[in-house]
């Protein structure tokens, strides 16, 4: 079975790939020809982009995607003007970003804010109140307190917890992630959901087709369909050359019966919990949310779920304190965030920028990748020349060669303004966590970098005052002695060497 799944699986990406090959070398065929047979061609497709960066130019975006594009097309006049016309006005996307802001305006309804709770974190720590002030009027997410949390590292450690309490499901399990692959841990969630299903709980998952392009067969949501568990492939990849391919559901979202719900860096390959090596140890992290904070999660996995799905639902349905106040006693606050690339909104950048403009002692970063806008660069780089302890933790091990590179594109500015840059030597450092003045915690899937930033459908856990804020702090110290400090005379390189990682820098918004 294994094996002709994966025959399958090659033949359908084989296919895909080729037609996509094709069809990029038929575009610039088709410019470059038309532009030799006639001068007039020429002339017109160099009009396009000179019109074209203009408007990239006046455009409200980020500089480094204006830069790139003008790059392009000074590079390429002839084709460059054409190809981001093609690339960016396209029906299809369009009609997908409508129909996906549709469905989670109308869904916000669900989200209610409680003024109590805000007034109440606003007297014990005024200086984080502004993110969940934005978090609540610009998004509609609500800031919680009958929630405990308990942050789960590494991924090994995370793996017997998520499956007790996937044992313990009555109603509903909701699971969204970005890649799904098969061996063991993926087998043992596989057999409770089997369980599950054939007992009566409802049974839904929901992964992206890239981040599953290799891992999983094109059938295997009816393979899942004969279990009773119901399956959507966000963004199915085709082989058509178009921007919404790069709007990827990087999130990774359990929910149990709307009381408890996970929310991390990692997905359900072996790889995570450290069955596989791939990079050497992989340290990945989560936060289980019990309580309140879970329905946020919930709600969030709902809304993609019926902008795919044709049927309308009532969230209503799955609340799960309709008839009893959630029991639940926390301590602090908790507020479950998003980010949807549909809309100007950057909120996974935007939360990062108030947390950094808040601190008042230390910034503690754990990420995978790091390529940053100019603003969150001169923001840490402030940070740091006003006396703020600030660390940041990436892998010394990678799995891209090339956004490695980038990543270390950006080291010289911050270690020369102060920042502390470490490199985790026993592998791949993949967990994305936060801490501020030991006060404040984020734990999610959004990575210090242009695609998690601006592009892809992220989640994470806003968290102040509770005691997981302290268990990820020392996390991150205990990453930071297990790293290498990049140093100032490291950072000296070879001109050409140079070189290349200034053009690297340019065009890294593309990685």
């Amino acid at each position: 079975m294994r094996k002709q799944w994966f025959q399958s699986l090659l033949m359908r990406r084989a296919v895909i790939i080729l037609i996509l090959l094709v069809e990029i070398a038929s575009f610039i065929f088709l410019i470059a020809a038309g532009t030799l047979y006639s001068d007039i061609a020429s002339i017109v497709f160099r009009i396009i982009s000179v019109i074209v960066a203009l408007y990239v130019v006046s455009k409200n975006e980020k500089g480094g995607y204006r830069l790139i594009w003008v790059f392009l097309i000074l590079m390429f006049p002839v084709f460059g003007g054409v190809l981001y016309v093609f690339l960016n006005f396209q029906m299809s996307s369009n009609y997908y970003s409508r129909n996906l802001d549709e469905v989670v305006n109308a869904t916000k309804k669900y989200l209610a804010s409680n003024g109590a709770v805000k007034y109440k974190m606003g007297q014990e720590f005024p200086a984080f109140l502004k993110n969940a002030e934005y978090l609540e009027k610009t998004e509609h997410f609500p800031l919680y307190r009958n929630t405990k949390t308990r942050y789960l590292s590494p991924g090994e450690a995370a793996w017997p917890v998520l499956l007790e309490q996937l044992r313990g499901a009555r109603e509903y399990i909701f699971m969204e992630y970005f890649t799904i692959g098969e061996g063991e841990f993926w087998k043992s969630i596989l057999e409770i959901l089997k369980d599950k299903a054939a007992s009566g709980v409802k049974v839904r998952i929901m992964y992206d087709d890239m981040g599953c392009f290799l891992s999983l067969p094109a059938d295997y949501p009816e393979y899942l369909s004969s279990l009773g568990i119901e399956c959507q492939i966000f963004n199915p990849f085709r082989p058509f050359f178009t921007t919404i391919q790069n709007n990827r559901d990087h999130r990774k979202i359990t929910s149990i019966d709307g009381k408890v719900a996970f929310c991390g860096g990692m997905n359900l390959s072996d790889e995570y919990v450290n069955l596989k090596e791939r990079f050497g140890y992989w340290k990945d992290s989560m936060v289980m949310v019990e309580g309140d904070a879970a329905w946020s999660l919930t709600c969030f996995f709902l809304q993609i779920w019926q902008a795919l799905d044709t049927k309308m639902e009532d969230f209503e349905l799955y609340y799960p304190w309709k008839n009893a106040p959630c029991p639940i006693i926390g301590e602090g606050y908790v507020q479950p965030y998003n980010d949807i690339p549909i809309d100007s909104e950057h909120v996974g950048e935007n939360v990062y920028m108030n947390m950094i403009t808040a601190a008042e002692k230390s910034i503690y970063i754990s990420t995978p990748y790091l390529i940053l806008d100019e603003n969150v660069i001169t923001a840490l780089c402030l940070a740091a020349k006003s006396g703020i302890d600030v660390r940041i933790v990436t892998p010394s091990k990678y799995d891209k060669w090339m956004i490695h590179q980038a990543t270390r594109c950006y080291y010289r500015e911050l270690v020369e303004a102060g920042v502390h840059v470490y490199e985790y030597t026993p592998g791949f450092m993949h967990s994305k966590t936060v801490v501020v003045d030991d006060k404040a915690a984020i734990v999610g899937s959004v990575n210090w970098d242009y695609r998690s930033l601006y592009l892809h459908f992220e989640s994470a856990v806003f968290m102040c005052g509770t005691s997981t804020v302290n268990d990820v702090r020392e996390d991150l110290l205990a990453s930071f002695e297990d790293s290498d400090e990049i140093l100032p005379e490291e950072l000296n390189y070879h001109r050409g060497w140079s070189l290349f990682r200034l053009i690297l820098r340019l065009v890294a918004p593309i990685f």
